[in-house]
């Protein structure tokens, strides 16, 4: 029969409605309206892209977005001082600073400089301790989404293998930090592979739950799963394809076609995991407007 298609952006939509409802209460009842400030440096088009996209989606929530962009060669200070500014504007309750920063800018200090009650990307070593240790805190926007997926999916997550497939700080290491924990929709054994495991294949046959985060495309064929696997693929490759308008187009990094045919459910690219990222920022800066009453 092939696999259930996680629709993340429907799951979005649902959740973003949800919000925008809850932001006007927040106007309405106590006259806040909860606000994102965006840094980004330089020119990276997908950065670019990506931070439009999280504006858009401010605007149509009913939020406030201030957007703050930076030449190539702004200097670590810079941005750090612009930080320092959000940290004291009571209109801002959210501080995301775009990622990769150009060369030369220390990407923890500046992060580092983020209050971490308005660090909404969960990114501050603060906000990561708190979610080790499982103590209240903004969770990271990408990985958050991968537990709603799974849990709006119906996927049974305690008790069963799950394998991630990377370590990044950005979802590798959270992912798996959050599916260990002894919450609902979370409680899993979790194994993390990387590019350090000799035999990747021998790790993601053993998995009931599949997370590939790799950052490289057909990281996961079919032969590297067993049926009825779940699978939520959180790669965005661009792949070169002159007959696409735009010159290329996006791949996740696992075998979509092939491995479809085998596992119960699967996330597309796109429009899977991407979708939720931003719907988890908003989520989280409502959150954090929430506390300011």
């Amino acid at each position: 029969m092939g696999a259930v298609i996680l629709d993340g952006k429907k799951l979005a939509a649902e959740m973003r409605a949800d919000i925008a409802a809850k932001v006007a209460e927040l106007k309405r009842d106590f006259g806040i309206t909860p606000g994102l400030g965006v840094i980004l440096v330089g020119a990276n088009p997908a950065s670019i892209s990506y931070v439009t996209a999280k504006e858009k989606a401010c605007t149509e929530a009913g939020m406030y977005s201030e957007d703050i962009r930076l030449p190539e060669e702004a200097s670590q200070d810079d941005v750090v001082a612009i930080v320092r500014r959000m940290n004291l504007d009571p209109k801002i309750h959210g501080i995301l600073v775009q990622l990769p920063l150009p060369k030369g800018i220390d990407e923890s200090a500046v992060i580092g400089a983020i209050s971490p009650e308005k660090d909404v990307d969960g990114f501050t070593p603060e906000n990561v301790g708190r979610m080790v240790i499982g103590e209240q805190s903004f969770l990271p926007c990408t990985p958050h989404g991968v537990i709603k997926l799974l849990e709006r999916a119906g996927v049974e997550t305690s008790g069963r293998h799950v394998v991630v497939v990377g370590r990044s700080n950005i979802v590798g290491k959270p992912v798996a930090q959050l599916l260990m924990r002894k919450t609902p929709g979370c409680n899993a054994t979790v194994t993390v592979c990387h590019t350090g495991t000799p035999d990747l294949s021998v790790f993601t046959r053993q998995a009931d739950i599949l997370v590939v985060a790799a950052g490289h495309p057909n990281t996961v064929t079919a032969d590297m799963v067993k049926p009825g696997v779940a699978v939520i693929d959180v790669g965005v490759n661009r792949i070169p394809d002159p007959t696409r308008s735009r010159g290329y187009r996006l791949s996740g990094d696992v075998d979509f076609d092939a491995v479809s045919k085998i596992a119960s459910v699967i996330t597309p690219v796109p429009g899977g995991v991407g979708p939720m990222t931003i719907t988890m920022l908003l989520y989280n800066t409502l959150a954090s407007a929430q506390r300011s009453k």
